[in-house]
């Protein structure tokens, strides 16, 4: 349940088109099955791996295959670098770093429920941001569209909260006015990176894989610091086995798929995808984990279903 956007319209080519597809449908299911594989590597509940070791071997792997891509294509003979072409590239990698530390920040002053429910709001900030700052023009179908993927994902998170619980707190919503602030912050700032990547990557004439090269540069660079001044006692590879491998090399993978959707797409296919991995991530929780999933679970699918319909029928008529 997808949107193609220019790459889908009647003029493309069908071999175009397919293979838009299947990255597509690639990404949906890397994004999906993220969280159910961290679940299945648990032990006594925890994971058994330090999460900023693996972040940093991400950004490093996508660094390494970047490089190699940008070195297979022959694209390095003819081009002038300067430092004001490179620098642009470490904003996005500050803003989500930023955000990452924010996330935790904000546990203090709201439950984790009410964070999953209220960061759907990102998609809106997005959406938004993606109009004032591109220029670009959404029909009104598209902007209902988008207003049920926040439907979707807020439907979704909120299904997934047990109401059956013995303990009371722990089906509770708690916000306080600084936690409703701050996620709104998250969700304004996540959805400034994204656009404003986009933005670099289409703005700045120079090959894909040396445009990741860039990103990943600073990305690799911020996740060390992080992870050095951390200061935890658990060694590098410690906890590491064929599954958490197995997660590293899908994430690496979706890093550097996503970055072909920002080039050659846009950020509102992104929003699809990533709504429509919570499809895939319900089904895999169900099938792989054994978590009972609800009749609530059937309301977002027929939201997004609908989303993706509506919004490829309102940007059929732009063209």
């Amino acid at each position: 349940m997808i949107v193609i956007d220019n790459v889908g319209s009647s003029e493309a080519e069908p071999p175009l088109r397919r293979r838009w597809l299947c990255l597509l449908l690639l990404l949906v299911l890397i994004y999906g099955s993220h969280a159910p594989l961290i679940s299945l590597t648990k032990v006594d509940g925890r994971v058994p791996f330090s999460p900023s070791s693996c972040v940093l071997l991400i950004e490093f792997i996508k660094l390494v295959l970047s490089f190699a891509a940008l070195l297979a294509s022959g694209n390095l003979t003819g081009l002038k670098i300067s430092a004001w072409m490179v620098v642009p590239y470490a904003i996005p990698a500050l803003l989500y770093a930023f955000n990452n530390n924010l996330v935790v920040f904000m546990q203090a002053y709201m439950d984790p429920s009410s964070f999953q429910v209220l960061s759907n709001l990102k998609i809106a900030s997005t959406a938004l941001l993606y109009t004032a700052c591109l220029g670009k023009r959404l029909r009104l179908g598209q902007w209902l569209a988008l207003g049920m993927l926040v439907a979707a994902g807020v439907c979704h998170s909120y299904s997934g909260l047990d109401w059956e619980a013995s303990d009371e707190s722990a089906t509770r919503l708690r916000i306080t006015s600084w936690g409703l602030l701050l996620v709104l912050v998250y969700c304004f700032i996540s959805g400034l990176a994204a656009v404003y990547t986009e933005r670099v990557l289409k703005t700045q004439r120079l090959p894909l894989s040396l445009q990741n090269l860039f990103l990943y540069v600073f990305g690799v660079g911020i996740n060390l610091a992080s992870h050095l001044s951390g200061g935890g006692q658990q060694g590098f590879f410690e906890g590491f086995s064929a599954l958490v491998w197995l997660i590293i090399a899908g994430q690496a993978a979706n890093g550097l798929l996503m970055s072909v959707i920002m080039k050659h797409g846009t950020g509102i296919t992104r929003l699809f995808v990533i709504s429509s991995s919570m499809l895939v991530n319900g089904v895999l929780s169900w099938g792989i984990l054994g978590i009972q999933l609800t009749p609530y679970f059937l309301f977002p699918v027929v939201l997004i279903g609908w989303a993706v319909y509506l919004y490829y029928r309102s940007a059929s008529y732009c063209e």
